[in-house]
């Protein structure tokens, strides 16, 4: 059974006190807090098994190689991967997007093509693909959002053609929380022979993901938003697509023979593992895998719809609060400002109070223009928040409120 009071006690950070008051965490969507298993993983291999990967014959490098491509085979079953070596290990979701905007759109995208990207990306799976632009003379077009934060999937009979290459949206937006339909975005993607490429930061936590039921080409995450270590990401992508894409970064393991006159790669995903990869945080990321497995996804969602339905239906109440993204099935996200109360100055005020939101722009700056504001204060929540911080947030807001107008 789904108990939220055992849960939070695998969190130490959760215990802490900030100026005095218990923490309430609200910024998961920046990055999650790290049970204990992943945390005592990681520390256990910094002190008995720190080794290089792929490279010794010796005990410690033997054992530490064994368990990086246990997190691998771990990582890819959860994601619903076709293969093991569908799944890339890199520094975070921003260099798997990357990673794919130059060495698969550097050889397969040119002059008079177009790429189409969602109003509501995060700046990861927007300005790769701007530069990539840049660089080929493709045109960037934009599948736009409403009011409501739908993204206006109706369009895509207008924006897609037989030129475009790319499309590129987000499973879940960091800001609005909405949780785009994507199959039929997909299907149509497919069927002008466009590749899609799924940020997953969000989405990967809250609802999961089955690349393969989902049938997107490329597929990107984070660790550290999977109650993972930092510095550690995913990059998924069908086989075919990946055996045909040259190596982004050239180094040391991503090689099979080297001369002077040619170089020869490693086959995938090593090509694309350049130099000493961040093998204990691949290693914590498993483990943090491993931690989600533990619960059932259905008792996870229910329990982070009931504190948005909470924290939505509180934070209205408040005169002039304007949430931002209003989608019924929209992910524990709440963007939201406050008529006369800068984004700014409400975040420091709930700093005070113990209380941890994001304020600013959420690196979405044509969200933020779509609304006609420079920013916003977002409350992410996550599997390990209670009804009672939903309310702290409530109170504190109205607090900050009566201060700052």
């Amino acid at each position: 059974m789904f108990d939220v009071g055992k849960i939070r006690e695998e969190f130490p950070i959760l215990g802490c006190k900030v100026y005095g008051r218990s923490l309430v965490y609200l910024d998961s969507g920046a990055t999650a807090q790290k049970p204990l298993q992943v945390i005592e993983t990681v520390d256990r291999f910094h002190r008995a098994c720190n080794a290089n990967i792929h490279r010794g014959v010796h005990f410690l490098s033997e054992e530490a190689t064994e368990a990086f491509e246990a997190a691998r085979t771990r990582i890819a079953a959860w994601i619903g991967a076709a293969e093991r070596e569908e799944v890339v290990f890199t520094s975070g979701a921003t260099a798997s997007l990357n990673t794919v905007a130059y060495a698969w759109g550097d050889k397969f995208v040119g002059a008079g093509d177009n790429i189409l990207v969602s109003e509501m990306e995060h700046h990861s799976n927007l300005v790769p693909w701007q530069l990539l632009a840049q660089r080929t003379g493709a045109e960037i077009r934009v599948l736009p959002f409403d009011d409501e934060g739908r993204l206006r999937s109706e369009l895509l009979g207008e924006l897609l053609d037989e030129h475009t290459r790319v499309v590129a949206v987000t499973q879940a937006s960091n800001t609005l929380g909405t949780r785009p339909d994507l199959r039929p975005i997909i299907d149509a993607a497919h069927a002008v022979g466009a590749v899609v490429v799924v940020d997953g930061c969000q989405g990967a936590v809250h609802g999961g993901i089955d690349v393969r039921a989902l049938d997107c080409d490329f597929y990107a995450f984070s660790g550290h938003k999977l109650y993972g270590p930092t510095g550690i990401g995913v990059l998924y992508g069908k086989r075919a697509l990946l055996e045909a894409m040259p190596p982004f970064l050239g180094g040391g393991d991503m090689v099979d023979r080297v001369s002077f006159g040619h170089t020869t790669f490693a086959p995938v995903p090593l090509k694309f593992e350049a130099g000493t990869v961040n093998f204990v945080g691949a290693i914590g990321l498993g483990e943090a895998v491993k931690f989600m497995q533990r619960f059932d996804p259905a008792e996870i969602e229910t329990h982070e719809m009931a504190l948005l339905r909470r924290a939505e239906a509180r934070l209205r109440q408040i005169d002039g609060l304007r949430i931002y993204g209003e989608t019924p099935d929209k992910c524990p996200i709440v963007s939201f400002n406050v008529e006369g109360v800068h984004a700014y100055d409400m975040g420091m005020i709930l700093d005070k109070l113990g209380i941890a939101v994001r304020t600013g722009q959420h690196c979405a700056e044509p969200v933020m223009t779509h609304f006609g504001t420079t920013g916003m204060c977002r409350a992410s929540l996550a599997m390990y928040n209670t009804l009672a911080e939903v309310d702290a947030l409530a109170d504190g807001v109205v607090r900050a409120v009566k201060m700052l107008r």
